[in-house]
């Protein structure tokens, strides 16, 4: 019987293929076998991943090589992309380390078995075209004006609506609290945005932003025992990842983290920026985006009734607003709205209750 890598056998036949490949030229295999024992696993209940030893003779030489493939498990290999991740990173690294091993290929198996190589170069993805105009558009028209129209306010329930239907279908226990994990430590999340503010950053000092963080660690106790709230998400559902083609026909872009996590996650998402546009506009939190802020939360508790999410979503209001009030991602917002973000942040994380109807509670 073969090793099997994620439920694929591997066969000596295709690994030879592949090494052909490579360049070697009628490569015999001699040795292909994994490594490891009963007694290593009884020393070591976890483990990354399962070495296949293939040793191959090739042009009069022989070679000693490892196949290494990664197990899918709850320490940031759940998914597809983390264990390629890992494959590349070894691939780039490996040479930089005196007396390690060499990398030789990094390479995907195939769902049939067999081995295919990746170039070195930069990865892409290739998607279809979806047209339509993206919803900041109609956001930043509407910052200013005191009425939405009858359009804008379908749209809200529109987006309120895709996101009930999306929401309904439930998600592991696992990704749910990558899902916490990952909006906390990630290079994206509250960690990352942090170390993108300046250290002498008047209104975002450090001090300020480490007990930020400290709250938010403190927060990530509380939320990852809520895992039954795990659903099927979009993971960036903002406007710029939004788009309409004419009246309330929607298309979306961009969906992320692993799209599972909290409900609360893509509400915030979207309507943080009802919030932050009219406030950079007005100076308060009034006029059609208020209006829209009360259509989207309205339409969506019909559609998907979820008390429970006003106690999810401050955290994650609170993480959308440290990149709202980053300059390396919004270098042209007023120090006073700034700071006005991050005391919003701040009373949330201090346990201030939400409620999208008393908000200016929060804003004062």
């Amino acid at each position: 019987m073969h090793p099997s890598i994620l439920g694929t056998a591997l066969e000596p036949g295709a690994v030879v293929q592949f090494l052909e490949q490579l360049g070697y030229a009628a490569p015999e295999i001699t040795k292909f076998e994994p490594i490891g024992s009963a007694a290593d696993a009884d020393m070591k209940a976890g483990g990354y991943g399962k070495p296949i030893r293939i040793r191959f003779s090739s042009g009069g030489k022989e070679h000693d090589t490892v196949l290494r493939t990664s197990v899918a498990d709850d320490f940031g290999h759940d998914r597809r992309a983390d264990r390629y991740q890992a494959a590349i990173l070894g691939f780039d690294s490996f040479s930089r380390v005196p007396r390690h091993c060499r990398p030789l290929a990094v390479g995907t198996v195939r769902p049939d078995g067999s081995l295919e190589g990746i170039q070195l170069g930069e990865p892409f993805l290739l998607t279809t075209y979806d047209p339509g105009e993206i919803y900041v558009k109609d956001i930043l028209r509407l910052a200013s004006e005191d009425q939405a129209e009858a359009l804008d306010l379908e749209r809200a329930s529109t987006l309120a609506g895709y996101l009930a239907e999306l929401h309904s279908e439930t998600a592991s226990a696992r990704s749910y609290r990558r899902f916490v994990r990952d909006t906390l430590g990630s290079g994206e999340g509250v960690f990352g945005l942090c170390d993108a503010y300046e250290a002498n950053d008047p209104v975002a000092p450090p001090e300020r932003l480490e007990r930020l963080e400290q709250k938010w660690v403190s927060w990530r106790w509380q939320l990852k025992r809520r895992t039954d709230r795990a659903r099927r998400t979009h993971g960036d559902f903002h406007p710029f990842n939004l788009l309409f083609n004419g009246g309330v026909e929607l298309r979306v872009l961009d969906a992320s983290r692993g799209v599972a996590g909290d409900p609360a996650d893509d509400l915030s998402a979207l309507s943080i920026n009802y919030l932050f546009f009219a406030l950079r506009e007005r100076d308060r939190f009034d006029g059609a985006l208020r209006q829209l802020w009360s259509r989207f939360f309205a339409s969506y508790l019909e559609r998907r009734p979820d008390e429970e999410m006003f106690r999810s979503i401050g955290p994650l209001y609170a993480w959308r607003s440290l990149v709202l009030a980053c300059p390396a991602w919004y270098p042209d917002v007023s120090p006073e709205l700034r700071d006005r973000l991050l005391r919003f942040s701040e009373r949330l994380l201090d346990g201030a209750p939400f409620h999208p109807e008393k908000v200016e509670e929060l804003l004062a």
